[in-house]
């Protein structure tokens, strides 16, 4: 090689070299800009009541009073758990030096659970995020450990204690943090600093949006749109009234059951989940086995809904819902579907048609429903006093509860999927979100009327009215025993929002003579959209429903694949006769427009 090919290398290498700086430079710059545009937007953000905000400073003294109290009274068991912790620390010091002393730039054995968290080859292999990850893990075990042997908190407290120091165990994974993300840092440097660029333009986005609150964006808002690529079913609404919109679907089959279906879905989020896309589409499998299926697409409120409440969704929505539909199909009785909220709600207008004396209902089928909460789950950590005097105030203010803190809310439960992981992937990889039509719709929420907020909170979540029988609407004491007609219950086993246990000792108490549950796998939404054709979740029975959660489980028979089939078949036998499949509507419930409606498209109530 010639001294000018020599030259010529050097100057190409350091022409790239200052090519490289001068990009890293500009994104510094960059990153510079948005730190004064996010110390804008969060600028803006709105007063929120402390108690939304997080427990209060009450609880964790409580937890602290419990600690000392421990330590006094049985020390042995604090030093114990403290020389425990001591021990496994510094042996795992010890021996990381040992091998790095050793010149050898490897890490000692890891028989720590695997973790998603940790799946970067980085964290088993490289000595210095080995150690990191290895000593958090040891650190989780230390207080998870010491919460579970604490004394001295009630139940409730106890629990919300163990949720909220899982939370901050959670919250300071190492993985949540740039300077001990491998694959962020990875990244960082692969991009000469773009991918913290995008990512704190994605930040900076997701702040403005939110009003200076974060909420990660999930999915991207863009790649879908309702009515085109999700909830593409074929009908038409054929009933509008401040409350709902009434969508009939077009029949698949020549001839369809006599008694039409309603269902009701929560209006804590927007009803196409259940028809998401043909292959996993619920609405599009019931029309597919020969029902006449109606579905109530609710209003999205906004503040002229504040004195909107539990009374008026039954009435100006389940009976008036079931009227229309009588009338259209010119039928005497329905079947009804209400799911998690909308199941709770149904309960209560099945006892309300009882104290009318009205038989239009000939079957309820339950999804994910709670109607006893006397254990309340995983939520029950968001129903203590503070929380919910919390949203009393926020929704007497603003007249409604927006749809932001009941999606943060849920988000919390599950922290890891929904708020961490994302939010590295969006933040810290400058990833932009997927095209994923689950936490597309996860992110679509809706607001919720002020007064219904606090009864249904109240009433129903705190004080239990409805299991307890005292009940009270429009001068009717409403009570569980109430609920009569035939019911078919689905709960999931790992739903953290309506726990299965809960739900089953609900139904338990229904009044009805002809009671069958089902156990799905999986949780609130997987384990109710879950096609056959995945052969994915399976399910469990047992028509012994004379024995508490534990027992009937114990004894229940495991079925491979989803329960709709299993529900397709106990719903035909409520279902009637075949007659000629209908048209959509009749003379005075005209189609107004095509399905998905207008209701489920709009951010707010118009």
């Amino acid at each position: 090689m010639t001294t000018d090919q020599n030259d010529s290398g050097q100057n190409n290498s350091s022409a790239k070299s200052n090519e490289t700086s001068e990009r890293l430079t500009e994104n510094l710059l960059k990153l510079e800009q948005l730190s004064a545009r996010l110390v804008a937007a969060m600028s803006s953000k709105r007063k929120i009541d402390p108690n939304l905000q997080g427990p209060s400073g009450e609880l964790f003294m409580k937890a602290a009073a419990a600690y000392m109290a421990e330590m006094m009274n049985n020390p042995s068991k604090i030093v114990e758990h403290q020389v425990a912790y001591w021990g496994k620390s510094l042996k795992h010091y010890v021996e990381a030096q040992k091998v790095l002393s050793e010149g050898k730039l490897e890490t000692p054995a890891d028989t720590g659970p695997e973790d998603r968290r940790f799946s970067d080859p980085m964290w088993d292999t490289h000595p210095y995020f080995n150690y990191i990850k290895q000593q958090y893990l040891m650190n989780s075990e230390a207080v998870t450990q010491a919460v579970a042997d604490m004394d001295g908190l009630s139940a409730s407290d106890r629990k919300r204690v163990d949720y909220f120091s899982r939370q901050i165990v959670d919250m300071f994974s190492p993985n949540n943090f740039l300077g001990t993300n491998p694959t962020a840092l990875a990244r960082a440097a692969e991009t000469e600093g773009q991918s913290l660029v995008d990512g704190l333009e994605n930040l900076v986005r997701d702040i403005e949006a939110n009003n200076g609150e974060l909420l990660v964006t999930l999915a991207d808002k863009e790649a879908f749109q309702v009515g085109e690529n999700l909830g593409t079913s074929k009908g038409g609404v054929v009933y509008r009234n401040r409350m709902f919109e009434l969508v009939q679907y077009s029949p698949q089959t020549e001839t369809v059951h006599k008694t039409p279906l309603i269902i009701f879905p929560p209006w804590i989020n927007k009803f196409y989940i259940l028809d998401l896309k043909t292959k996993n589409s619920l609405i599009n499998w019931i029309t597919e086995q020969g029902f006449t299926l109606f579905v109530v697409s609710w209003v999205n409120p906004n503040a002229a809904y504040a004195d909107v409440g539990m009374d008026d969704y039954v009435n100006d929505g389940y009976l008036e819902a079931i009227n229309v539909v009588k009338k259209i199909t010119n039928e005497k009785k329905v079947n009804v579907v209400g799911y998690c909220i909308a199941g709770t709600t149904l309960a209560l207008t099945l006892s309300k048609l009882k104290k009318l004396g009205d038989k239009s209902v000939k079957s309820a089928t339950f999804f994910t429903t709670l109607t006893d909460f006397s254990d309340q789950g995983e939520v029950g950590v968001f129903l203590d006093e503070g929380f919910v005097g919390g949203i009393e105030r926020e929704v007497a203010e603003k007249g409604l509860l927006d749809s932001f803190f009941m999606s943060r809310t849920f988000s919390y439960l599950r922290s890891n999927d929904l708020i961490y992981a994302p939010a590295i992937r969006n933040y810290m990889m400058g990833e932009a979100p997927p095209a994923f039509d689950l936490l597309y719709w996860n992110g679509d929420g809706t607001n919720l009327p002020g007064r219904m907020t606090v009864e249904y909170l109240r009433n129903l979540c705190q004080e239990n009215h409805f299991a307890r029988g005292i009940y009270e609407m429009e001068g009717d004491t409403l009570s569980i025993q109430d609920v009569d007609v035939p019911v078919c219950a689905i709960a999931c086993e790992t739903d953290h929002i309506a726990a299965w246990k809960s739900s089953y000792n609900g139904v338990r108490q229904f009044g009805s003579k002809s009671k069958t549950f089902i156990l799905s796998e999986s949780g609130h939404i997987a384990g109710i959209v879950n096609p056959p054709s995945k052969q994915k979740y399976g399910h469990y029975t047992n028509d012994d429903l004379d024995q508490g959660a534990a027992k009937w489980h114990e004894g229940a028979e495991f079925h491979e694949g989803s329960w709709w089939p299993r529900w397709g078949e106990w719903l035909s036998k409520h279902s009637g006769t075949q007659i000629p499949a209908r048209k959509l509507g009749d003379s005075k419930h005209p189609v107004l427009c095509d399905a998905p409606g207008t209701y489920v498209l709009s951010p707010v109530s118009d």
